[in-house]
Formats: C-alpha cells, sequence, structure tokens
C-alpha cells in the first residue's frame, strides 16, 4: 500500500511539475489536461484521476511556482537589520511578480487563501515584528503587513499592464520608498516617536510574563486604540 501510495504522489508530482513549466513558459492557455497528461508520459484519462479539469490543475501549477518562491525565501538567512531585510524581501517579490507574469495574474483572478500565499504572509509579518521589536515601526503591526502587501501588489500589476515603452524602471523602488515613510520611523536607531514606542511595546508584550493574557489583551487593546 505504501509503494501504491509512493507511485501515485510521485505520478501527480509529475503532472504538477509538467504543469507549471508549461504555465511559466506559455501561460494557462497552454496547461490543457491533454497536452500535460501527453508530456508527462500519461494518457488523459489517468490525469483525472488526480485533477478533474484544467481549473484543478492550475490551481495546483500556481501553487507549486509559488510555494517554490516562497521556500527560497524562507531558506535565506536574516542579517542583523529587518529594515534592510525587509528591502530585500520587497526586491525578490516584485522580480518573482515580473519574472511570473502568468502566476502573478492567476494569483490575483483566482485568490485563494493557500499554504503558499499563507506562508508568504506569515513570513512578512515575522518581519515587520521584527522591525517592531527593534523600535522603527510607527503604525500597528496589522497595518504594516497591510500596506507592504498591497504597494507590492499594485507595483507589479501596475508594471505588468503597462506599454513597454512606458514602464518606469524605478517605479518598484519609488512605492518601496512611500511604504517605508510611511510605516518606519526615521534613522537607524530607536526612534523616540511615541507611535514608534507603542509598536514596540505591543510587539514585546507577548513575553512580558508578569502579565496574565487577560491583561496582556486589555493593554494591547489599549495600547492598539
Amino acid at each position: 500500500m505504501a509503494r501504491i501510495q509512493q507511485r501515485r504522489d510521485l505520478t501527480r508530482e509529475r503532472i504538477v511539475m509538467t504543469a507549471a513549466r508549461l504555465l511559466t513558459e506559455e501561460g494557462p492557455a497552454a496547461v490543457t489536461t491533454r497536452r500535460v497528461a501527453q508530456e508527462a508520459g500519461l494518457q488523459p484519462p489517468a490525469l483525472y484521476r488526480f485533477f478533474p479539469d484544467k481549473d484543478a490543475l492550475l490551481d495546483a501549477a500556481v501553487e507549486h511556482v509559488f510555494a517554490e518562491h516562497v521556500a527560497r525565501k524562507r531558506a535565506a538567512a536574516p542579517s542583523g537589520d529587518p529594515v534592510a531585510d525587509l528591502r530585500a524581501g520587497w526586491d525578490t517579490q516584485i522580480g518573482f511578480g515580473l519574472a511570473h507574469p502568468h502566476v502573478f495574474s492567476l494569483l490575483l483572478a483566482r485568490p485563494r487563501d493557500t499554504p503558499a500565499q499563507a506562508e508568504g504572509l506569515r513570513m512578512l509579518a515575522e518581519l515587520v515584528h521584527r522591525i517592531a521589536v527593534a523600535g522603527r515601526l510607527k503604525v500597528s503591526e496589522e497595518r504594516a503587513v497591510n500596506l507592504i502587501h498591497a504597494a507590492g501588489i499594485g507595483t507589479v500589476h501596475t508594471l505588468l499592464t503597462l506599454p513597454p515603452d512606458k514602464q518606469d524602471p524605478r517605479l518598484a523602488d519609488a512605492a518601496f520608498d512611500a511604504v517605508a515613510r510611511a510605516i518606519l520611523t526615521d534613522g537607524t536607531a530607536p526612534s523616540e516617536d511615541p507611535a514608534a514606542v507603542i509598536a514596540a511595546f505591543r510587539a514585546l508584550l507577548p513575553d512580558l510574563p508578569t502579565l496574565s493574557k487577560a491583561e496582556a489583551a486589555l493593554l494591547d487593546e489599549w495600547l492598539r486604540r
């Protein structure tokens, strides 16, 4: 039974990798069940044992490509400067979207909370938390994550939809600078800005041993207000 399941897993992986390659290289129109089955070395009926239709196959292909991207970001060693890591992560994310326009478009057109998307947002939240602990954040962590996420999506979408002669190669840098001004304190040292102090205090609340969960939740609510 274990060997049968292993063969099924390997076959499914081969199908998904074939679909992901076709999607990346040629776009969604190339990901037909017949062509994927043929290039994966299967008969079309065999493919339907794993995916009921083209939509399910496309979903799996998009998740595969994005999951590989997220795994590479997770494997990157953080530096001692969380703001620098945020900039590096921004550049990586923008680069991925521009290099994979078909995947990016499908992620927007078919939004869902997939494991890879959830992991990507979790990584962003962890990085923003590091910035808050360092005293460099002047808005709430939740607001910072949402601003960064929205700006990244908007930047890639804009660059992909502009005609080549209208594209601004510095747009992504300008967008990051605008987000940084909105969420970060000035300078590299912890700020005396009350908003930054509050953000840092909220980030450290879970580590305060003398507060009960109820007390910590109440204090967090006051600080958030």
